[in-house]
């Protein structure tokens, strides 16, 4: 099947005035995948289940569920991350590179491994046919967000993009004012998209697509925001730098349009939020400066004590 591409030119609508609210208190759960020091959990459904991978040097992909880690790479790879993960009918998605060094998307249903990559054969005024591709999220109706870029050492500014996997159509994202870039993070069974983009000051800001209609997502008097991933219940989920460099997690309520910062109490300051389920339980990781660059990194699950 020959795959097309769909340019969705989205204007920014709305720059609300967005303050924080009464923060939602959670039961957190550190996790850590056996005998390694480095592990991230990405992505959960509403079963429970969870995407993430774990090896600081040589990541490799896992699923989590009920307490027990299941592995999961792509064939031949060397290294994966699995990152989306749906309710129904359990696919997740992410990323893998190859031998040569090329990073490619992936989906996997029940064992079967599909790679994606913006095709070659494809029109599109930004994009290279030089494979780098990772796919962020994964929802119930065979469509994954995530992102593009034009070499393979993604050196030039990231485009995102959700790719249907039905039809075989990307849809390309053009974000107004991301110089530096930006990449779809998330995706719900609505079609509603977040991200993150970076302007011409290297700042960045979130962002959240619903009926094509984009909302700036900045947390408060923060130095830069990013969405990472969002749920059917009407919540986004990402992390802000403060002033002093520290890095919060946050949840964002659409409907209110507010932010609760979120903190994992054995790593405050040093917290990302990368997903959320229906019920409003959260997964991330903290670490020395949100493990980046780092050798040791904790997951951890949040949930809602109430």
């Amino acid at each position: 099947m020959k795959l097309k591409s769909l340019a969705l030119s989205l204007g920014v609508v709305a720059l609300f005035c967005m303050s924080t609210a009464f923060a939602q208190t959670y039961n957190f759960q550190t996790v850590n995948y056996p005998d390694d020091q480095f592990t991230q959990l990405l992505g959960i459904n509403n079963s429970g289940d969870i995407a993430g991978y774990h090896g600081a040097s040589v990541n490799q992909g896992f699923t989590y569920t009920a307490g027990a880690f299941t592995s999961e790479n792509y064939p031949g790879s060397v290294q994966t991350q699995v990152i989306g993960i749906n309710n129904r009918p359990f696919k997740t998605s992410g990323f893998y590179i190859d031998k040569k060094g090329d990073t490619f998307g992936f989906t996997d249903y029940q064992g079967t491994f599909t790679s994606v990559s913006f095709p070659k054969d494809v029109p599109c005024t930004q994009c290279s046919p030089t494979p780098f591709n990772q796919l962020l999220s994964q929802n119930d109706y065979g469509q994954a967000a995530g992102y593009l870029s034009k070499n393979k050492t993604n050196t030039d500014p990231d485009i995102p993009y959700v790719y249907d996997e039905q039809g075989g159509v990307f849809e390309v994202y053009e974000i107004p004012g991301a110089v530096g870039g930006a990449q779809a993070t998330g995706i719900n069974n609505s079609d509603n998209t977040c991200g993150f983009y970076i302007d011409s000051a290297g700042v960045s800001h979130g962002w959240l697509q619903v009926q094509g209609h984009i909302t700036l997502l900045n947390y408060p008097n923060s130095t830069g925001t990013s969405a990472s991933g969002l749920n059917n219940s009407g919540q986004v989920v990402g992390f802000w730098t403060d002033s002093s460099s520290n890095t919060h997690g946050f949840v964002y309520n659409i409907s209110a349009a507010t932010f609760a910062s979120v903190d994992d109490p054995s790593g405050v300051g040093e917290t990302i939020v990368n997903g959320i389920n229906d019920d409003g339980t959260l997964v991330g990781f903290y670490g020395s400066s949100a493990c980046t660059g780092v050798s040791t990194c904790n997951g951890f699950i949040a949930t809602p004590t109430e």
